[in-house]
């Protein structure tokens, strides 16, 4: 093969792996996170299931950008483990639609479908119309790609050991080992699929060698889902396990099948001398069949996965993440992961939050009781609460250079703020907490009628930081009235104790040093208020 030839297939498939990138990055910046809306409502109907996990793939064709999706929202407790099974068979029949459309040749007009996107994209200033373009010029630069890789590999034709290398795949063994080794290197069954059309095409390979090829990439395209479930809980590393069942039990079944019938004969007849469509045939025909060869029995593969990776009591003296997928935001091209993202900040500020109000609750209590052994546990939390806010942090800061749209990135910032200001509510605990142990440490005691108003700031502090607490079907505007009530009566009572205490001190019936500590308390109360304020006026943002 001549350097020309090389250089056009190389040249061919960048433009067919960047255009398939093109696609899922316009694709993931028009959904934005209302791909979480569409899965969270799914029910457990295993064929409603199935048919949304199809659509959903057949729009972005990628099985493992579906999977990925359903991984991080099975970690993020948004999902069960059955409902992902279901999505994941539906996956496996919608990535099939990118064979299919490889399959109909439209490589003629496909400059025009890139001519057309582009338009879009240099053209037009409204951002949506903008992320179509994307789509639409991804798909030509995609078909483009394809015709270039067909034209570099007719050459081969006339290079013996080539084609001695390509006869080595009728052996099963061989054949899926080389589908599974490629589509987990380049991790995209579409792309490996698509260049085994181009072989194909070209003549380079049969159906009775390409098949087992093709059982290997649906092997190959677990390794996606595999290394996004790396470092994340149980559930979600079942759901791998269950996506790898799958393929594995039909190339199983299929390669049973080639061998042993007449399989192979009856899809070239279906699409005599067009090789492309008959992978594309056989793809469909696998994934179908295999849906419906375990569909009856899904909820037996989440009963193996289960017994396969059982769950193991956590160390709750762990730090660590559990609701964020550890995916690497620099490649940006896999969609659903804002979605999966912006699911799994929720929960761990849901954590956050729970550690925050524990706090506040415990710092007025250890100045009522008098006590500061409650300050081990409150530093404890606090430790956490920092660990959180500096580990979710750097998690925001690699979310940011993902491509995403306006409303979305005011999403993110809105939360960016939110844990922020948790975080000081969390020092301000501390100090109110630290000020119990300076009165036990000074042996000063606050009088009857500071301790009433202690126990008052306590009340509506926890009031307070529990409005701010983020639920389903929260209504935003009702949060930021009632923080605003609070925390105006926040400073209405900071303003009567000042005037109190100092009325106190006065007529002697409190101690000059532990009116100063009472004095920088109801300052950390204020503070808190203010703090509230400001994350409900984040949620405007959401």
């Amino acid at each position: 093969m001549e350097l020309s030839g090389i250089l056009m297939l190389l040249g061919g498939l960048a433009l067919f792996l960047y255009g398939m990138q093109m696609m899922s990055g316009g694709l993931e910046a028009a959904a934005g996170n209302r791909m979480k809306e569409i899965l969270e409502k799914l029910t457990s109907n295993r064929v409603k299931g199935v048919l949304v996990g199809a659509a959903i793939t057949a729009v972005i064709q990628s099985s493992s950008a579906t999977t990925v999706m359903v991984v991080g929202f099975v970690n993020s407790g948004l999902m069960s483990l059955t409902q992902a099974i279901w999505i994941i068979m539906g996956a496996n029949i919608g990535t099939t639609i990118t064979g299919q459309l490889i399959a109909l040749d439209i490589s003629a007009i496909a400059p025009f479908i890139a001519f057309a996107g582009v338009v879009l994209v240099v053209f037009t200033k409204r951002e949506k119309l903008h992320h179509i373009g994307d789509i639409v010029a991804g798909l030509g630069m995609l078909f483009i790609g394809m015709d270039m890789m067909g034209g570099a590999m007719e050459p081969l034709q006339e290079v013996e050991s080539f084609r001695q290398v390509m006869t080595q795949f009728t052996n099963p063994f061989f054949g899926i080992l080389a589908g599974a080794a490629f589509t987990a290197v380049i991790q995209s069954s579409s792309a490996s699929i698509g260049i085994l059309q181009a072989l194909a095409g070209s003549g380079m390979i049969g159906l009775s060698g390409a098949v087992y090829v093709l059982f290997g990439q649906n092997i190959g395209t677990c390794i996606t889902a595999v290394l996004a479930s790396i470092g994340t809980r149980v559930n979600a590393r079942r759901t791998t396990l269950i996506h790898l069942m799958f393929n594995l039990f039909g190339t199983i079944v299929f390669t049973i099948l080639c061998m042993t019938t007449s399989f192979v004969p009856w899809m070239e007849r279906l699409s005599p001398g067009n090789p492309v469509a008959q992978i594309a045939n056989v793809h469909t025909v696998f994934n179908v069949v295999t849906t419906l060869l375990l569909l009856p029995v899904g909820t037996g593969l989440g009963k193996i996965a289960v017994k396969l990776l059982p769950e193991k009591e956590e160390k709750t003296e762990c730090r660590r993440l559990l609701y964020l997928m550890p995916i690497d935001y620099r490649k940006g091209h896999l969609v659903g992961q804002l979605s999966v993202s912006v699911s799994g900040l929720n929960r761990e500020i849901g954590r956050m939050h729970q550690l925050v109000l524990q706090n506040v609750e415990a710092s007025f209590d250890a100045v009522l009781k008098g006590d500061n052994s409650l300050l081990e546990q409150i530093q404890e939390r606090e430790e956490y609460i920092d660990y959180l806010n500096a580990e979710i942090s750097e998690y925001i800061g690699k979310m940011m250079v993902m491509e995403m749209s306006e409303k979305d990135s005011g999403i993110v910032g809105a939360y960016f703020s939110i844990i922020g200001n948790l975080e000081r509510i969390g020092d301000h605990a501390m100090n109110v907490a630290g000020y119990a142990d300076d009165l036990q440490k000074r042996g000063l005691e606050l009088s009857a009628f500071a301790k009433t108003e202690v126990l008052k700031m306590k009340e509506i502090s926890l009031k307070a930081v529990e409005n701010i607490r983020e639920k389903e079907g929260m209504l935003c505007s009702k949060v930021l009235a009632q923080a605003a009530r609070l925390e105006q009566k926040i400073d209405d009572m900071n303003e009567e104790f000042r005037e109190n205490q100092v009325n106190r001190m006065k007529e002697g019936q409190c101690r000059p040093q532990a009116g100063i500590l009472f004095s920088e308390m109801l300052t950390d109360f204020e503070r808190i208020g203010d703090h509230t304020l400001n994350i409900a006026n984040q949620y405007q943002r959401m």
